[in-house]
């Protein structure tokens, strides 16, 4: 199914009994035609922090919680975010004998959209931590060359050393909270901090930065910015490892947080940023 089938964009009345068929499945496999071959695109997750859920207890008593959703990046279909929102009020008032029986509902709807296994975790709505970025802010870098859309040709290693058969290998955290893109349906501003651990012939930081800030005018769903970012790095850099891990910002009452790896003892744990 195609995007512009979806709810996104659209004027809609949020649902007030419980309607799993709102949920809308988006292919991932047309964007990832032209990076298909790069492994690391299919490893990794796609975590949804899910700010506004609540459902009845059987005495008919509101509940309310943050959720976690975990993805598989292997999946088929990605979940289109205004329909999982719906989806997610649609069941404001619909009673559940317990927690787990609401988690068991979700999954198993999720799942089905997705096609793949996907998980829900329940966090108290005072619960769910901010965490510190840890390693190198790349934030202060001048870059000598700006462009509006991606342009992987921004990207070099670092020239420091010319003789670049001779460079040693290093192993790198970087981050920055300049990555902004644009939704491909309503133009509305996804801001968001990506996090790149790096193993390789040293990138160059201030060019890295430029192409970060690239994205700026860029159409393109969270996690199809993710997997080109890190496919251009992987082709043009040529890294013995890499990860690449975005934090989006909050829309909607959810954020998404999408990480690819080439080695899966990369990944990551899951963070909430104050920004989110």
């Amino acid at each position: 199914m195609t995007v512009e089938l979806s709810l996104l964009g659209k004027e809609t009345d949020y649902p007030t009994t419980y309607q799993p068929d709102i949920l809308f499945p988006i292919s991932r496999a047309q964007p990832r035609e032209k990076y298909a071959h790069i492994d690391g695109i299919y490893k990794g997750k796609d975590w949804w922090h899910v700010f506004e859920i609540s459902w009845l207890n059987v005495h008919g008593i509101p509940q309310v919680a943050i959720g976690r959703i975990t993805l598989p990046a292997s999946s088929p279909n990605l979940i289109e975010s205004k329909s999982l929102k719906l989806y997610f009020n649609s069941m404001n008032f619909t009673q559940f004998e317990s927690k787990d029986a609401f988690i068991a509902t979700v999954e198993k709807d999720l799942s089905h959209v997705a096609q793949a296994p996907v998980t829900l975790t329940l966090f108290q709505a005072d619960e769910l931590d901010i965490t510190k970025p840890s390693g190198t802010c790349i934030d202060d870098q001048v870059p000598e060359r700006l462009s509006n859309h991606p342009d992987a040709t921004l990207l070099r290693l670092d020239q420091t050393d010319t003789n670049q058969e001779n460079v040693e290998s290093i192993e790198v955290e970087l981050y920055s909270h300049l990555l902004r893109s644009n939704c491909p349906v309503t133009g509305q501003p996804d801001w968001g901090t990506v996090f790149i651990r790096y193993q390789g012939k040293k990138p160059c930081y201030r060019n890295l930065l430029a192409y970060i800030i690239s994205y700026r005018q860029h159409n393109g769903f969270h996690e199809q910015c993710v997997e080109q970012i890190f496919a251009d790095i992987w082709q043009i850099l040529q890294p013995e490892k890499l990860m690449v891990y975005a934090t989006y910002t909050r829309r909607g009452g959810l954020d998404i947080n999408p990480v690819r790896v080439s080695d899966e003892s990369w990944m990551p744990s899951p963070i909430r940023l104050a920004r989110q």
